[in-house]
């Protein structure tokens, strides 16, 4: 289907409940049908993920969707994990700009307020600043990009994640700006009631110690939806 949005998410089984209820607020408020793409390891048998330097297991399979697009159309890329759509994904992928454009994000330039992440969790860990940290935990990527045409599976295995986060290996006059409200991070920037993404970076809300920050009731809400099913009638229900 021509239509049909393409997004791809990042995958960990250690976060997998949160896949889930991202892909839930995706199909809930979208308007147009949407195609998911998991980035599990399970899946890539052509990508060599043994140089993987940060601390989940998509950091580096995000920069694939070109090459797993046959370097062709246009497709999103959201961390998905830790993160909640609050408005209709077809508004995103309408901010396509086709004009010498590889990549649009939002254009973060900030320093973390927090030194830990995923505290109390397996995962916990450093949170260190970087340039352009974030930027590429949500993409609109066009694939067909001459740019992208070197970025394959040996490509990236090769490469330091500080070269692909940063990237180096794009003109810088291809990437093009997404407003912030795409990509809003959580307990680094002041509540925004107009974010359209929310982004829990540090934790998502499931995690113990992130349970009550911004937007958590909404996370929980969304949660609750996830696992709804139509309860079983009862048999006095049944006999009325």
């Amino acid at each position: 289907m021509n239509d049909t949005i393409p997004v791809y998410i990042g995958f960990d089984p250690r976060e997998a409940i949160g896949t889930y209820v991202f892909m839930n607020s995706v199909i809930r408020h979208s308007s147009k049908p949407v195609s998911f793409h998991p980035l599990a390891l399970t899946n890539l048998h052509d990508y060599d993920d043994s140089t993987n330097d940060g601390t989940n297991q998509f950091i580096k399979s995000r920069f694939l969707i070109p090459w797993l697009q046959g370097y062709s159309g246009w497709a999103i890329f959201c961390d998905g994990a830790d993160q909640m759509l609050r408005d209709d994904i077809a508004k995103l992928w309408d901010l396509r700009d086709w004009h010498r454009t590889a990549l649009m994000v939002v254009p973060h330039m900030y320093k973390t307020k927090h030194k830990r992440k995923y505290i109390g969790t397996e995962m916990e860990s450093d949170n260190n600043d970087y340039p352009k940290k974030n930027q590429s935990s949500v993409m609109l990527i066009n694939c067909c990009h001459s740019a992208w045409q070197k970025v394959t599976p040996e490509y990236v295995s090769k490469s330091s994640g500080s070269h692909l986060h940063r990237f180096e290996f794009l003109p810088p006059e291809s990437i093009k700006s997404l407003p912030y409200e795409w990509n809003h991070l959580v307990s680094e920037q002041p509540y925004n009631d107009q974010a359209k993404l929310v982004h829990w970076t540090l934790g998502v809300p499931g995690m113990r110690a992130y349970k009550n920050t911004d937007y958590a009731a909404a996370w929980f809400k969304e949660l609750a939806l996830t696992e709804y099913v139509v309860p079983s009638r009862t048999e006095d229900e049944k006999a009325a």
